[in-house]
């Protein structure tokens, strides 16, 4: 009997070649992951570095200029800035300004996002559905506002809202009627703001609907049909519960979107007439580069970071729950 065999009918280990196979194919595997980790971190060193330049830097930075009172003065002498505390964010409570674009900003939100979702599930809903011909026409149509310029959306609407020679003030004046200044009212600036928005908007929520209304399996569809649901009782009873997923992100990304809107009263209105427009983002913006206040701007974008967090954790516990 060979050794080998001798072993293993006593019960021994058995000894040899075998012994080092599994060892060595351990290292090996190892030896492979850790190539494989390696590369790993190679291709993702540059976006690494330029993560850790463009956005962890100023992140970083910005929370500790808020604690200061960074201004001018040092922005060659960044390390001469004063240490102030919480002066910057108690001030903020006390600053009419900021608080009015607070509520402007909430104001934008509380109209703008429902519309948003709600025009943008309708018009999914007949682009899946009720619009046979020239289906694809329509959503490029919908969808071309979103990659569009803000400054050629500004100048179709500054022509569209124009009280004396633009496209609304035609039609009134066919009727006999006078047109509104919709930017120079301090009543309408703020909705007709929203009523862009919306309308450049509309194309993003509008696609991600589409995607969601053509994720749900149709075999859902016709057994609700063939229970005897109606249009309307299909579309309440088994298209929106099935739509909550794509409801829940549409919604949360619209409303930080909205929450940090900048570019329409910018371009529009520069936050007037009276500051009827003027939100959060746009009054950081004067603060920080207009004004060079640059502690107190980060301040104010840290008190809209903690506010769109709150909102967004709210949305996720509201809406989580009904997409399981």
């Amino acid at each position: 009997m060979s050794t080998t065999a001798e072993k293993a009918a006593t019960g021994e280990p058995a000894t040899g070649k075998t012994d080092g196979a599994a060892p060595s194919a351990a290292r090996r595997k190892r030896g492979s992951l850790g190539v494989q980790n390696l590369a790993g971190w190679l291709f993702s060193t540059p976006f690494l570095v330029l993560f850790t330049v463009f956005m962890a830097f100023p992140i970083v930075a910005t929370l500790a200029m808020s604690f200061t009172d960074f201004g001018l003065r040092n922005v060659t002498r960044p390390w001469e800035a004063n240490f102030i505390g919480f002066d910057n964010y108690s001030q903020l409570f006390g600053d009419e300004k900021f608080l009015k674009s607070l509520f402007n900003t909430g104001y934008f939100v509380v109209i703008g996002v429902p519309l948003t979702i709600f025009l943008g599930l309708g018009v999914a809903v007949l682009l899946n559905n009720g619009i046979d011909r020239a289906r694809t026409f329509f959503r490029v149509g919908f969808y071309a506002p979103v990659v569009t310029s803000i400054v050629a959306v500004a100048v179709v609407w500054r022509f569209v809202l124009d009280p004396s020679d633009g496209l609304i003030a035609g039609l009134c004046s066919e009727l006999g009627l006078t047109a509104p200044d919709f930017l120079g009212s301090e009543t309408l600036a703020m909705p007709s703001l929203i009523a862009m928005a919306v309308w450049r908007n509309l194309g993003t929520v509008m696609v991600l609907f589409i995607a969601g209304l053509q994720a749900i399996p149709t075999e859902v569809r016709e057994a609700a049909k063939l229970d005897g649901a109606g249009g309307w009782q299909e579309f309440r009873r088994i298209t929106v519960p099935l739509l909550r997923p794509t409801l829940l992100y549409a919604t949360v990304i619209t409303t930080i979107g909205y929450l940090n809107v900048f570019e329409e009263p910018f371009v529009m209105t520069q936050g007037g007439p009276s500051d009827s427009t003027l939100t959060v983002s746009l009054n950081m913006y004067r603060e920080g580069f207009n004004f060079f206040h640059m502690g107190y701007a980060s301040a104010m974008a840290y008190v809209l970071f903690v506010v769109i967090m709150a909102i967004t954790v709210l949305q996720l516990r509201l809406l989580k729950d009904n997409t399981k």
